[in-house]
């Protein structure tokens, strides 16, 4: 059985921070020191955060019909990536102030698919990239009927341009072995529904 945390938030000494970009996002520049597994303190060191916050990702599944929902958009950080810049991945969104991550499922699955999920299941909750930034996942698996639900969505209001593809079970669990699709929410819940996908 895994063991607990030896130390937590109490045992970092934060000694400034400093907004040194504020645009789309946020990035601090925070200097702190923090307790050493070997005993006392580590020297005062300085770690620049991309502060995004909380998201929350949506996998769409139709057990009647064993379809998956993805979709398609563009992404300037997979400008360098071998597939070009345009990725595969769950429905997703930022959770804004007073939003729990149920209310942004649902309100992301309505602008980037057009659906309404008969039910949503938690997979699992985690930091994407801790080392860097603060965003954390919140991870689902929408329950709906995908036959038919390919289209173009997006609000034109955030420039969105998103296309819901819809794709057998296995030919996406296929997708994945082969690379084609690569982000980490996609890998992880077509993951999770490997394991869960003949109990929904």
């Amino acid at each position: 059985m895994a063991k607990k945390h030896q130390f937590n938030q109490s045992d970092v000494r934060i000694e400034s921070k400093d907004t040194i970009f504020q645009g789309f996002f946020k990035v601090s520049r925070f200097t702190l020191s923090h307790r050493l597994f070997g005993g006392g303190w580590s020297r005062p060191i300085k770690r620049e955060i991309f502060q995004r916050g909380s998201a929350v990702g949506v996998l769409l599944y139709d057990p009647i019909n064993q379809l998956v929902g993805l979709v398609e958009q563009f992404r300037v950080g997979a400008l360098d990536d071998n597939q070009g810049p345009w990725q595969y991945e769950v429905v997703a969104g930022m959770i804004e102030p007073g939003e729990t991550p149920i209310d942004v499922a649902h309100r992301e699955l309505q602008e980037e698919a057009g659906l309404a999920v008969e039910k949503l299941i938690p997979i699992c909750n985690y930091l994407v990239s801790a080392g860097g930034t603060d965003e954390k996942m919140h991870m689902f698996c929408g329950l709906v009927n995908l036959q038919d639900k390919q289209g173009v969505f997006g609000l034109e209001a955030e420039n969105e341009d998103i296309l819901l593809h819809v794709w057998p079970y296995h030919e996406a669990q296929q997708a994945l072995a082969d690379g084609t699709l690569n982000s980490a929410a996609v890998t992880i819940s077509l993951q999770w529904l490997e394991l869960h996908h003949n109990n929904l």
